[in-house]
């Protein structure tokens, strides 16, 4: 029966089938006819075969408990017409306890092996809990990297080191970071977050984060020094596209800790270039944000004056307004942890107080300009009087970079009108097809031309959109 033992262990293994103590309690009711449980260390049936009831185990419950206590390592006992036999399992008390139970006592043979199994399903438990540990570890630990980055996207980066509580990753104390942005399938983004994780949930001096909104997506940051110097984490996810045919990299330029948002924002353009590509990496090569090149008084006066009315909403209704324009509300919902529901009324607040809707391309455009100007630390002086925004985008430093921004796009003519359709259709492509009589495929495939020229995303929610909406209507207001 010993050789049977092992003769199953090991075609187990080979048949790589997952051992539970229910297909060893069950190997062993076969190869001994009795009755088998296992009680756990709280004295709660692990697994057992049909034989023994709920009420039989209740009748153990005093047997049971000096087992599991240490008092006696196995004991021989009846249970109404049951001989029944319970040995403790493993040391660290409390204990977990084997109980073989038949009509008759087990022979010398079928209790050895009943004690032979018992020493492997306390293995195979042990075992069961250090996954089921080492599972919760990496659960934890990627919720954990999720909440630096978040902090960082908020660019509360003392927020973020304090989450390290004391054990502060050598990315919170570099100067600049980049953001490389792998899209890779979504089984692959696991097992790589997970493959080169380090002892203490972290990527080296980098951090490996998958996306909450984008299944296919893998945030990376990497400090600027060793993306300069093509260090641990940059030359892994550099190595990692090269070698999979299925792989997309997208990289930003540096920013500063505080400016995470927007490093990622750059990354998201630059992996919409990096498709078309083909080594299938690109590095951000796009303008500056319309946001800075503005004249600061004016436009700060005009964002404080377009945003005063939710001045006093809560914070996370500023959070839900700030992540609907980059992501879907589905996306917004799990990155805040809130039902979509919620998402929604937020948004619908938002608009009430701003008059706005945010379904409308030019109004979700004119929202994140606002938040965008925001963002932009105030002068010092003299209160400015409030511009409108027309009279904002039509100054010299708005013409200018518009004129620049939509330069890549001037020998396509056809891609030029597909965008002013898609704008004018809030960006529905199904909408933009059947103004321009032509096929939604055709929209589609003119929209990934314009990202490649403009070196943008705009075929997912975001800062690109929000830039082509200003940039025509600058050109059509300018002189």
């Amino acid at each position: 029966m010993l050789d049977e033992l092992l003769r199953q262990l090991r075609l187990f293994a080979f048949q790589g089938a997952d051992l539970t103590p229910q297909r060893l309690v069950d190997w062993l009711r076969r190869q001994t006819g009795a009755h088998i449980a296992v009680v756990d260390e709280r004295g709660r049936v692990e697994a057992s075969t049909a034989g023994l009831t709920p009420g039989t185990i209740a009748a153990l419950r005093l047997v049971l408990a000096q087992v599991a206590d240490g008092r006696v390592r196995a004991v021989a006992t009846r249970a109404g017409d049951l001989q029944v036999q319970c040995e403790a399992l493993g040391r660290r008390v409390p204990r977990a306890v084997l109980v073989v139970a038949g009509a008759s006592p087990l022979t010398r043979e079928a209790s050895a092996l009943a004690s032979h199994a018992g020493v492997v399903l306390d293995v195979v438990r042990r075992l069961r809990h250090a996954d089921d540990l080492a599972g919760r570890y990496q659960w934890m630990a990627e919720r954990h990297r999720l909440a630096i980055f978040m902090a960082l996207m908020a660019a509360d980066v003392t927020m973020a080191r304090r989450m390290t509580a004391g054990s502060v990753p050598p990315l919170l104390e570099a100067d600049a970071v980049r953001v490389h942005l792998l899209r890779c399938p979504p089984q692959d983004r696991v097992r790589l977050a997970d493959t080169y994780q380090d002892e203490l949930g972290y990527h080296g001096r980098g951090l490996m984060v998958r996306c909450p909104v984008y299944d296919d997506h893998l945030i990376c940051l990497v400090p600027e020094d060793e993306a300069q110097e093509h260090g641990d984490l940059s030359a892994l996810v550099s190595a990692l596209v090269r070698d999979n045919p299925g792989y997309e990299l997208g990289i930003s330029v540096p920013h500063p800790l505080a400016a995470t948002a927007e490093a990622y924002d750059q990354a998201r353009h630059a992996l919409a270039v990096a498709r078309q590509l083909p080594g299938r990496v690109a590095t951000y090569q796009g303008h500056a944000s319309l946001a800075r090149v503005l004249p600061r008084r004016p436009a700060l006066a005009w964002a404080g004056a377009t945003l005063r009315p939710i001045g006093s909403a809560p914070r996370l209704t500023h959070d839900v307004a700030r992540l609907a324009l980059a992501f879907p509300r589905s996306g917004v919902a799990r990155l805040l942890g809130i039902s979509r529901n919620t998402v929604t009324s937020h948004l619908r607040q938002v608009e009430q107080a701003l008059g706005l809707d945010l379904h409308r391309a030019h109004d979700r455009a004119e929202l994140a300009l606002a938040l965008a100007v925001g963002d932009v630390p105030p002068p010092v002086g003299e209160v400015t009087p409030v511009p409108s925004l027309d009279g904002l985008l039509t100054t010299e430093e708005a013409v200018g970079w518009a004129r620049a921004f939509l330069k890549p796009l001037h020998d396509d003519r056809a891609v030029v009108e597909t965008l002013r359709a898609w704008v004018e259709a809030d960006t529905d492509a199904q909408r933009t097809a059947r103004v321009l009589g032509i096929s939604r495929a055709t929209v589609r495939a003119r929209l990934r031309t314009a990202e490649r020229l403009l070196g943008l995303n705009l075929l997912t929610p975001g800062p690109g959109t929000h830039d082509l909406v200003h940039a025509f209507r600058i050109v059509d207001r300018a002189p």
